[in-house]
């Protein structure tokens, strides 16, 4: 087992001591003894004072952190940098962007990172992990929004009442009936262009339900959408297809096993389930209309207040406004 730290801390002081005693009772001669050694003399009459001083213990190695740091960052600052990161899993670019933009504080993220290097924070989950590069696809954007819609479908594991334990030995009689938890499924569709999110949550996943969602979608975007894209789910299959092109939009799948071209909707949920999910961790939701009361919440927050990496810190309202302005 290696020694600790204050077993190697005696040591050195006991180093230094007989450094000491052997100018003292060998040689007689300071020059001598450094030479010897291979020390400078100011650092012999460093050591030699400290121990006329403190004794064995001034010959102990010393912190050399200074004692006033002005540049310091502020443990307030350090707080919210621990908070965002715990909470939101952000990473040290977002984290800056959400300092600048809700608190005015400017600092740069390699400074972020070193404290959270410092709080042990530096390693994010395992879903966060970033894939490596060569296995990464090109990130691409439609120019105007509308030009494409993305829209998938997560399924939310349930949430209710807990299922009953096992009988640990036969019951006879009658058994009262149980009430089964709900299951929900989360209709997501995302603008290609400002990342523009609206969400739905739903008891069921059928061809009917995705119509009843693209009907939603359709009323709450702001701007005509000119392509929809979707994988090859069973809700989005011949009735769902009709219906979109009855709307006079394009429909299009994509290439079979091959979700990442459907990348940002993908995404997407990945925060769902980082952001919004995880904060219900042992909440109790089995009503539909209050599932999509906290659901519209966090879409709100998402398209209007939270900054978005791939736009630059805009929020997807902030990008809509700047390609509207471009356009007019």
């Amino acid at each position: 087992m290696p020694p600790s730290l204050e077993q190697r801390q005696d040591r050195q002081a006991q180093h230094r001591l007989a450094v000491l005693r052997y100018a003292e009772e060998i040689t007689g001669n300071v020059a001598r003894t450094c030479r010897y050694y291979g020390i400078s003399r100011p650092t012999f009459y460093k050591w030699l004072r400290r121990y006329q001083d403190e004794g064995l213990a001034g010959l102990r190695d010393r912190s050399s952190a200074p004692h006033h740091s002005p540049n310091a960052t502020h443990a307030d600052i350090i707080n919210k940098i621990a908070y965002l990161r715990q909470n939101y899993h952000f990473d040290p670019v977002k984290i800056q962007m959400h300092l600048k933009r809700y608190h005015d504080i400017t600092i740069t993220s390699s400074a972020i990172y070193n404290i959270l290097v410092r709080l042990g924070l530096n390693r994010l989950p395992a879903s966060q992990h970033h894939t490596r590069r060569e296995k990464r696809w090109k990130r691409y954007e439609k120019p105007l929004p509308g030009n494409q819609l993305q829209i998938d479908v997560k399924f939310i594991e349930p949430i209710g009442l807990p299922e009953p334990a096992a009988a640990t030995a036969p019951i006879t009689g009658t058994l009262p009936k149980q009430r089964r938890r709900a299951k929900y499924y989360q209709f997501t569709a995302i603008d290609d262009c400002t990342r523009l999110r609206v969400l739905r949550i739903y008891p069921r996943c059928d061809q009917k339900t995705a119509i009843q969602f693209l009907d939603y979608v359709l009323e709450r975007l702001p701007f005509r959408v000119e392509v929809i894209q979707t994988d090859h789910g069973a809700e989005f299959q011949t009735e769902f297809h009709w219906h979109v092109l009855d709307k006079n939009i394009a429909h299009t799948y994509i290439k079979p096993a091959s979700p990442h071209l459907n990348g940002k909707v993908e995404r997407s949920h990945r925060i769902d389930v980082e952001g919004f999910y995880r904060m219900l961790e042992g909440v109790v939701i089995d009503d539909t209309g209050v599932f999509n009361d906290k659901l519209r919440e966090w879409e709100d927050y998402y398209n209007y207040h939270r900054p978005h990496g791939a736009l630059d810190g805009q929020t997807p309202y902030e990008r809509l406004k700047q390609k509207t302005q471009t356009q007019a």
